[in-house]
């Protein structure tokens, strides 16, 4: 319990009243933990934050370096470098670097901006790549003795690869028609963006039926030797395992070894079919290709909606140049309930025995009851759909 409440305090700076003011100083320390500088001092946290106005005094940089610390996001620590007397030694002067926990929120923080930023994309290179990468490792199979090092890089290599494709694809396969953007951008932009999209789509299906074939050759080629591979991948990794006996090694190589065998039957069902599914390059293959209709389809309905669109205000001003051209006061009362429907509406055809002993002038509440069947109260229809009897 306590651990969960430490973590809820390292998140207290991104909700907090100055919010703002907190996230300048993180991301000048998350600079700084890219640029492999350890530790910052107040006055250099000032100079370098972009501040969204003009910069604060050193004192309020200062206090929220000390809340921070507080919350758990920083660590700090005496500053005695710069001392040069006995009252400098006493005053409290504090080096801050990012905790353990700042740094893991820093991070949490950065990948969820960057998956929201993120944009749907079907990588071409990566397939470039990914056969490049299977043809290196069919010629260390094709050695007497493949070297190990070599090929955990090539797989290493592969799999960053591959998952950097899937990731993608399937960000692309969740939504590409881009419906809502279509339907608030203008008729130039449309008809710019369909012709880049089908472009875009056609390549890449060109790209994706030619090298599929060309990886799925290759991974049929390494089938007899790939678990000899991943063997050695697997005792390599299984070297640098925590001490422990034999059994804690030879465990700790059977996970490994099994882990890449996942790895390697993922990479394999995106190239060939799994019983009686698809490839999921054949269903990426199908998606891109219903993304042209669906585009057409969202471009039809946007310039429907724009031919077809109603002005209230029109309707109102033409309604009124009608009622001025009335002759009497009897003609426009009934162009009102023409064009208001104040006219009974016997075409409902509820009760259509009643209704047909009934001329069309009768009013409602003249004539009698109607009986209403349970089905359109529950199901919003008097009939199952189909011919009328």
């Amino acid at each position: 319990m306590r651990v969960v409440s430490d973590s809820a305090e390292l998140f207290r700076h991104v909700s907090a009243e100055k919010a703002a003011f907190y996230r300048c100083i993180m991301d000048v320390f998350a600079a700084a933990k890219r640029q492999y500088r350890l530790q910052l001092r107040p006055d250099e946290v000032l100079a370098e934050a972009r501040w969204p106005d003009a910069a604060p005094r050193i004192e309020d940089v200062s206090a929220a370096l000390t809340q921070l610390a507080a919350w758990g996001n920083l660590e700090s620590q005496p500053d005695t470098a710069r001392v040069s007397s006995l009252s400098d030694f006493y005053r409290a002067r504090f080096l801050y670097r990012l905790s353990q926990g700042g740094e893991a929120v820093e991070s949490a923080l950065a990948l969820f901006v960057q998956t929201l930023q993120r944009r749907a994309e079907l990588q071409t290179v990566a397939l470039e790549d990914i056969a490049s990468r299977l043809q290196a490792l069919k010629m260390l199979a094709e050695e007497t003795v493949p070297d190990a090092a070599k090929v955990h890089e090539t797989l290493r290599d592969l799999v960053r690869v591959f998952e950097g494709l899937a990731e993608n694809a399937q960000a692309f396969m969740a939504g590409v028609a881009r419906s809502i953007e279509l339907q608030q951008a203008e008729a130039g932009a449309v008809a710019s963006y369909k012709r880049r999209l089908i472009d875009y789509l056609e390549r890449f299906m060109g790209d994706l039926v030619r090298r599929s074939d060309m990886i799925a050759g290759l991974m049929l080629a390494l089938e007899p030797n790939i678990d000899a591979m991943l063997q050695q991948v697997a005792a390599r990794e299984a070297r640098d395992a925590a001490p422990g006996d034999a059994q804690d090694r030879d465990d700790a190589q059977a996970r490994s070894w099994n882990a890449w065998r996942e790895r390697w039957k993922g990479l394999r069902g995106w190239f060939f079919r799994t019983g009686h599914e698809p490839s999921q390059a054949e269903l990426l293959r199908a998606r891109a290709r219903s993304a042209i209709p669906q585009l057409l389809s969202a471009i039809a309905a946007l310039n429907e909606r724009r031919s077809g669109r109603s002005d209230r205000s029109a309707d109102f001003r033409m309604l009124s140049t009608w009622f001025a051209g009335c002759a009497s006061d009897a003609e426009a009362h009934r162009l009102a309930r023409a064009a208001f429907a104040l006219n009974p509406a016997r075409h409902f055809s509820l009760n259509t025995d009643a209704d047909a002993e009934l001329p069309a002038s009768t009013r409602w509440a003249d004539a009698p009851p109607l009986k209403i069947h349970p089905r359109l109260r529950e199901y919003g229809e008097a009939a199952p759909r189909g011919p009328l009897a």
